[in-house]
């Protein structure tokens, strides 16, 4: 790690007012991984015109549970738009799992949407395409620019919370109320 940023993963990166990039502007990500190569995380509030069901249906897996073919996908991040990826509860693994800690963790395998269409997949999961990447110091350094509040991630925030909430809702964990905030640094 670069600087005395500490490792932010299994982290909430919560936009600034000031996020200059239309692609972050109010959004929440979890850091899924963040070492010497860099960071990678999904973000977590911004629903796609799209459901569950019908990328299921697009990828020719039959699923029958009315609530999870209506829940909506969401846009991980800029990053490999078509890459779907699975941000899910529980302590199973699948053949393409990559832990965030004991009990959360990011799948990108075919076998997890199966067994969501079959009623045996994880109790809270995300449905994400694409995901947002930060080359190794960068992320550090939109956080020292105030690009970023950072807070650990909480299960209701990522999985229950409705999505238009998550921003606010992220940053009151820190006591912070962003509609306070204003698009200039406090800092010189």
């Amino acid at each position: 790690m670069t600087g005395n940023i500490l490792n932010l993963r299994n982290h909430l990166l919560i936009a600034m007012p000031s996020m200059g990039d239309p692609n972050f502007d109010h959004t929440v990500s979890l850091i899924c991984q963040h070492d010497e190569y860099g960071a990678f995380g999904v973000t977590i509030n911004r629903p796609l015109e799209m459901t569950v069901g019908e990328l299921l249906h697009q990828l020719e897996i039959e699923i029958h549970d009315p609530h999870i073919a209506g829940q909506s996908a969401l846009s991980g991040g800029p990053v490999q738009s078509e890459q779907g990826f699975v941000l899910h509860d529980g302590m199973r693994n699948w053949d393409s799992t990559l832990r965030i800690d004991e009990n959360l963790a990011l799948t990108s395998s075919r076998d997890i949407l199966n067994d969501i269409a079959n009623g045996s997949g994880p109790q809270h999961f995300l449905l994400v395409l694409g995901c947002a990447g930060w080359s190794p110091g960068q992320l550090e350094h939109e956080i020292k620019a105030n690009a970023w509040l950072t807070c650990p991630s909480v299960a209701n925030i990522l999985f229950e919370m409705p999505y238009n909430q998550r921003w606010k809702g992220a940053a009151l964990t820190l006591g912070v109320d962003v509609n306070l905030l204003g698009v200039a640094a406090g800092h010189a």
